[in-house]
């Protein structure tokens, strides 16, 4: 079995690897301090199991089990945190188990029995059945077969396409095979809806021009992109834009 461990402490990652090398047969393929770094890496080492500690920068634990399990072939996710208080969240995002800090040999043998049966077909079937959790930080993409993290932050806008929906982002778009409604339900805080092809970051929203068709669309800072702005969708958007008078 091949296991990546994942925490923000160093002597928690060199812990963890002790207590599987004192197991035996568990070969650790890597180790990651953040998230965000954890679910890059294992996309492309594929191990059978990740050891996923929950309160770190960058991405939480709980993120890139949401993450993991979108994979192909997702790993089984054995979270290990200091904290007790997030176990039902971790059974949301599909862990298999869940061990508190200090860990133990035998809770930890336990896991990785569990690790061991669990397939990839499970993993699918739990996912589908897992309530909504928060809004992530990060979409997921993949670009010429690489996995890509684009921060939800840094997004701009996002425009349907076909079965896709394209991300404009501050260094450029990707493609994700994810529905805009989906997005702008986990996301509706962030993003205001102009058009029924498009979502606009509140943030990004700068102005309003009307053009001499009477059509009428939305600037948005740091993008020469002028999006469509529909009847439906005016009035909401116009109260966003202070000033606009179109």
């Amino acid at each position: 079995m091949k296991a990546f461990i994942v925490d923000d402490e160093p002597p928690a990652r060199a812990r963890l690897a002790s207590l599987l090398e004192e197991l035996g047969g568990v070969e650790v393929v890597g180790e990651a301090g953040d998230g965000r770094t954890a679910v890059e890496i294992v996309a492309r080492l594929k191990p059978d199991v990740v050891l996923l500690d929950i309160s770190m920068p960058l991405m939480s634990g709980l993120e890139a089990a949401r993450h993991l399990m979108t994979f192909e072939s997702p790993p089984a996710v054995i979270f290990c945190t200091a904290y007790d208080e997030h176990a039902l969240e971790a059974f949301d995002a599909n862990a298999i188990d869940y061990l508190v800090k200090p860990i133990r040999l035998e809770r930890l043998k336990g896991a990785l029995e569990r690790a061991r049966r669990y397939s990839s077909g499970a993993v699918a079937r739990v996912q589908a059945a897992a309530p909504v959790p928060a809004a992530r930080t990060h979409l997921c993409a993949r670009v010429r077969g690489n996995l890509m993290l684009v921060q939800v932050s840094e997004i701009q806008y996002l425009l349907a396409e076909d079965k896709y929906t394209v991300v404009h982002h501050a260094h450029g778009e990707v493609l994700i095979e994810e529905p805009l409604k989906a997005l702008e339900l986990e996301f509706g805080e962030r993003f205001v809806r102009i058009h029924r092809n498009c979502l606009v970051a509140r943030a990004s929203l700068t102005g309003l021009v009307r053009a001499p068709d009477e059509r009428v669309f939305a600037q948005i800072a740091g993008s020469a992109a002028q999006l469509e702005v529909s009847r439906r969708n005016l009035p909401a958007v116009r109260k966003l834009v202070k000033g606009a008078n179109v």
